[in-house]
């Protein structure tokens, strides 16, 4: 398989089962409905989980675009290949987010909240201030790409075996740093899904907060960079 390909498969599966734990946990009339912000962390554990586990021998599973500017920041990854893997995750982004509407289209249809559709594509902040959740999501993605740059391998990025440690950091930083921002991390995980937001044909939406979109960007990106350079040099 193409390392774009499973680019592509492996973020569009790791956004399907992350905001699928979303739509189960806050949309009307499912199964889900009710349970708390552990019941999403858990499910995004788990999709990193399987997402790396699926992709990381054709790609070195890095499924965000933040991930692979740090390895190549860091030398692990070469920069020629940098721009095709990022299109590769957004488009992945995209693709999930949209799969995850269709199955839960009824329940978008039911819901009468116009701010927990637009949630389950993307993050918003419990308390909005742009230079602390900024701040928020830099420390949060800081702990992710430290976490990852160590357990990469130097030829592309994580190996198989390092699925279930990457899920656990995920796992970890949820629960302890996803309750200002919803710790996105990702440009794939939150601009991706809400531009789709934005185009797809949902009942009673909001606006996609285009106000708050760039944290969830820069950010990430701001954070995998000083991730980079403490690494760069102390190991």
């Amino acid at each position: 398989m193409s390392p774009y390909i499973a680019e592509f498969i492996g973020t569009a599966m790791l956004v399907l089962l992350g905001n699928g734990a979303v739509a189960n946990v806050l949309l009307a009339r499912t199964k889900g409905k009710g349970a708390d912000l552990i019941v999403i962390v858990m499910g995004w554990a788990m999709a990193v989980f399987i997402a790396v586990f699926m992709t990381a021998s054709f790609s070195g599973a890095h499924l965000n675009p933040v991930v692979t500017i740090s390895l190549a920041l860091a030398g692990k990854f070469a920069w020629s290949k940098v721009g095709g893997y990022i299109a590769a995750q957004m488009l992945g982004g995209m693709a999930g987010a949209g799969l995850v509407w269709m199955a839960y289209r009824q329940h978008f249809e039911k819901e009468t909240d116009a701010d927990i559709k637009l949630g389950v594509f993307c993050t918003a902040p419990a308390i909005r201030s742009a230079p602390h959740n900024f701040l928020t999501e830099m420390i949060c993605t800081f702990v992710l790409i430290l976490g990852v740059l160590y357990l990469a391998s130097p030829q592309v990025g994580l190996g198989a075996l390092d699925a279930l440690p990457v899920g656990l950091l995920v796992l970890g930083i949820g629960i302890s740093l996803g309750g200002p921002t919803g710790y996105a991390m990702s440009p794939a995980r939150d601009l991706s899904p809400r531009l789709m937001h934005a185009l797809l044909p949902i009942p009673g939406k909001r606006d996609s907060d285009w106000r708050y979109a760039w944290v969830p960007v820069m950010g990430p990106l701001a954070g995998g960079a000083a991730a980079a350079w403490i690494y760069l040099h102390v190991h």
